[in-house]
């Protein structure tokens, strides 16, 4: 098929051959799990255990909070411990309550019967994929269910891992690619597209290899295995779904509206165990890498399991590390310490050396070259989004596509003046949101003192027509008893005058 090419982006090093050379391996479970309310996008789920609770494997732990949440289910059989509430050393978005359970055991049933993928109703697959939990596994962590819920024309299955030292999708392709393409006939039969792409970039070809296997013996002539050029960020769902088809999502627009849905391998997979196997998500594939562990390599890791625990499973760090990220190097986050567990969207653990680190303390003034907007794939004009945000004219940078920035870090490594471009823009997308917060609170105030208001002047005036009404019967009766009196008198004259006579 044609390929497209999408403005800006990189081609970075890819270090990812240490972690691909162990395979794919079990982590054995961890004495304790901490499970976040709150893997997803959207409100934190409500927990519906409480401290000593015995639960078994897949039980459902907290509730999903509305349609935009999701379930969080027990990993292992054990006991709640805890409801604990969260770190505030945390990284944004991950400061959140959480369940602590001691793992005692591994129940092995599944809490639901298999459904048939294809004679069952979307409607049912749907409610199973909601009930199992499931979250995009790429990162943004969207509730599938409800990126499920709107008819679509095609469905692109992202395995273009292009962030470098990440390859747990990688690794998923090459041992699992069969139930890969199993979860994306399922999908696009579940919102009616009659095409699905599976995208893989051209540096994995092993992985490539056994999709196009996987297509042949499963695909059901409906997937379609394609080979897209490695260049940093393709795996995002813009950037791929222009790739594909040549076409672009609208500012303040979603795929949808080019009747397009995109969904990680990872997350297609597990949906496919979910239907076919009454399997909740309990685990995700972790890659763990970078010169600061002994061992890289791709793990099963259960959800909540610690980065402490899971760092140990690759031999433990080395005497090269000096920085523990979450995520890949250009949009992950900085952990101030291991004690984190992994959540839904988290697919890396990356331990930097000292070689891998900017200088501290080398930002300097912008000389507006323009490097920052060649690399932009979203088309922004990073130096002017920068002056508006710091001159707090984020009306302005709003305008100008502020929320149109996908953070991948671009303009930061094309940045000769080492200028931390994307946290610039992180810290106006949160300050126009805590002002947009700030704004609906005082106009709900505000609402509140009208209608108090409101309230207090019609109180008012039915008490002045309530006491007008007393006052006029009042006078009413004063006005009888006036005319009564009147009559006795005249009665008393008429009858004195006739005695006289």
């Amino acid at each position: 098929m044609r390929l497209h090419s999408f403005p800006g982006g990189l081609r970075l090093p890819g270090h990812k051959d240490a972690s691909r050379a162990g395979g794919l391996q079990a982590v054995p479970m961890p004495p304790e799990l901490r499970l976040g309310l709150q893997q997803h996008a959207g409100l934190p789920a409500l927990p519906c255990v409480v401290p000593g609770e015995r639960v078994a494997r897949g039980q459902c732990l907290a509730l999903a909070d509305g349609e935009f949440s999701a379930d969080v289910h027990a990993p292992s059989a054990g006991r709640v411990l805890a409801i604990a509430p969260g770190d505030p050393s945390a990284p944004p978005g991950r400061q959140g309550a959480h369940i602590v359970l001691a793992c005692e055991g591994d129940d092995a049933v599944a809490p639901w019967p298999a459904l048939d993928p294809v004679t069952a109703s979307p409607e049912a697959l749907r409610g199973r994929i909601r009930a199992a939990g499931l979250v995009g596994l790429g990162g943004a962590g969207f509730p599938t269910a409800e990126k499920l819920s709107v008819g679509r024309e095609l469905l692109v299955l992202n395995g273009a891992e292009c962030e470098p030292w990440i390859a747990c999708d990688d690794a998923l392709l090459r041992h699992h690619a069969d139930e890969v393409v199993l979860g994306g006939t399922m999908m696009a039969r579940i919102v009616g597209a009659p095409r699905v792409l599976l995208a893989i970039e051209d540096s994995m070809p092993h992985a490539l290899a056994a999709a196009r296997a996987a297509c042949a013996a499963n695909g059901n002539g409906v997937v379609e295995a394609v080979s897209v050029p490695t260049i940093y960020p393709e795996g995002g769902e813009r950037q791929l779904i222009r790739v594909l088809t040549g076409r672009e999502v609208p500012r303040g627009g979603l795929p949808r509206d080019l009747g397009v849905i995109v969904q990680n391998v990872g997350t297609a997979r597990a949906a496919w165990r979910a239907v076919a196997h009454g399997e909740p998500l309990l685990e995700r594939i972790v890659t763990v890498t970078g010169p600061g562990v002994a061992r890289p390599g791709n793990f099963i890791v259960p959800l909540g399991t610690p980065v402490a625990h899971l760092v140990a499973q690759a031999g433990g760090y080395t005497p090269q590390a000096r920085r523990l990220l979450l995520g890949g190097p250009m949009m992950g986050l900085a952990l101030p310490h291991d004690d984190f567990a992994i959540g839904k969207p988290d697919n890396c653990v990356l331990v930097l050396g000292e070689a891998e680190l900017r200088p501290a303390g080398d930002e300097m003034p912008c000389i507006r070259c323009g490097d920052c907007a060649s690399a932009c794939p979203a088309r922004l004009l990073p130096q002017q989004l920068l002056w508006q945000v710091r001159a707090d004219r984020l009306g302005d940078a709003r305008e100008q596509g502020l929320f149109d920035c996908i953070e991948c870090g671009c303009c930061d490594l094309a940045c000769p003046s080492h200028i931390p471009l994307t946290a610039h823009f992180r810290h106006g997308k949160s300050e126009v949101r805590a002002r947009a917060a700030d704004s609906e609170r005082a106009h709900a105030a505000r609402e509140r003192y009208e209608s108090r208001l409101q309230r207090l002047q019609r109180e008012a005036a039915e008490r002045e027509q309530r006491l007008a009404e007393r006052r006029a019967g009042a006078a009413s009766a004063d006005s009888v008893a006036a005319a009564l009196e009147r009559a006795r008198a005249r009665r008393a004259g008429g009858s004195d005058g006739g005695n006289d006579a």
